[in-house]
């Protein structure tokens, strides 16, 4: 993501995006983890900047190096490692690219890469390397990207992601989605985002104003790996979003040391619909370069989606998927005996 600063205006929100952590020797103090850490911490950062909100960082147990929600954004030695299959690109998301900032994959939807922000950087994100400032809708205001979506009348879904298109302000959403809106073939508007997770104050009034408002069926899927990440404000961030109409779904990724693990994965199933959201998808790790210490091995996982089709109701079970660039959808990873049981 584009490691940059923000701006503070009034919204709360704002100030919670400016003044996230983006110094290593700054994280390590304030969770008293071991000084030996900061050395690579510091050279990976070069690399892909360190971004941690303090609200985030509120939940992360101090001295503890494996703590689970710390391991998502300390950068670690291992980025350094050149593993064989990991790429810059590991999706396929460039050659996707029908005009800037417009990824087209799939029958019926098309993805708006709407900025290159993100308010936390997660150290296994799949579009670390991504070129955003040569692909992103927003230059230009937005017009090739509706011109694209008009041209179109297949397209049913407009997905807005980036970076995350929460760190945009509400003026800017606002004025993107009016013009979504006169596109009579567009029905549905989803928005893939962290940014409700790591700084839930940013589901305000202003947010929830012209999302009320909107003609179009509006999806929120967040972004939560591990139970210990929802706390009672993003629970009530949640229960904001909800009472707007927003439907609200949940993506994780499976990543080792962090919620490899029958408990971890069904707390978090339980902790999501608590909140009011269904789990969706459980993400194979994307082969991106510099994140290879996160995969967890397809058999492994399978065997976790079992453990977890035994614990819980079939509606707390998330599909366990993996994406391969140029395919039709993402592709299932089935549990042995998949199809049958389910409660």
């Amino acid at each position: 993501m584009i490691h940059g600063t923000f701006p503070t205006g009034q919204a709360p929100w704002r100030a919670d995006l400016a003044a996230a952590v983006c110094d290593p020797e700054e994280l390590l103090r304030a969770l008293d983890l071991p000084e030996e850490l900061l050395a690579p911490a510091r050279r990976v950062h070069r690399l892909f900047p360190l971004r941690v909100p303090r609200p985030y960082l509120a939940r992360i147990a101090p001295g503890d190096p494996h703590d689970p929600l710390l391991r998502q954004v300390l950068p670690l030695d291992l980025e350094e490692a050149v593993e064989p299959g990991y790429s810059r690109d590991p999706v396929g998301d460039l050659a996707a690219q029908a005009v800037p900032g417009v990824l087209h994959k799939y029958e019926g939807r098309a993805l708006l890469t709407t900025t290159g922000a993100c308010a936390i950087h997660c150290r296994y994100c799949f579009r670390r390397h991504f070129p955003y400032a040569k692909a992103n809708a927003a230059r230009d205001r937005w017009r090739p990207a509706i011109a694209h979506l008009a041209a179109d009348r297949s397209i049913r879904e407009v997905i807005l992601s980036g970076g995350d298109p929460l760190t945009l302000g509400d003026d800017k959403l606002s004025d993107l989605v009016g013009a979504l809106e006169e596109l009579p073939h567009v029905k549905r508007l989803r928005l893939h985002t962290r940014v409700p997770v790591v700084i839930p104050n940013r589901v305000d009034e202003a947010l929830l104003d012209w999302l009320g408002r909107t003609s179009l069926a509006v999806v929120v899927v967040l972004h939560v790996n591990h139970a210990r990440e929802i706390d009672e404000a993003v629970a009530g961030a949640c229960g904001r979003l909800r009472q707007a109409g927003v439907t609200l779904l949940n993506q994780a990724v499976l990543l080792a040391g962090v919620n490899d693990d029958a408990g971890a994965l069904t707390d978090l199933s339980e902790r999501l619909f608590e909140a009011g959201v269904l789990p969706y998808y459980l993400h194979m790790l994307d082969r991106v370069a510099g994140a290879a210490h996160f995969a967890v091995g397809e058999a492994r996982a399978a065997g976790l989606l079992e453990a977890l089709r035994a614990r819980l109701p079939g509606y707390l079970v998330p599909r366990l998927v993996r994406e391969e660039a140029g395919a039709a959808a993402k592709l299932p990873v089935l549990a042995v005996g998949a199809g049958v049981g389910c409660r």
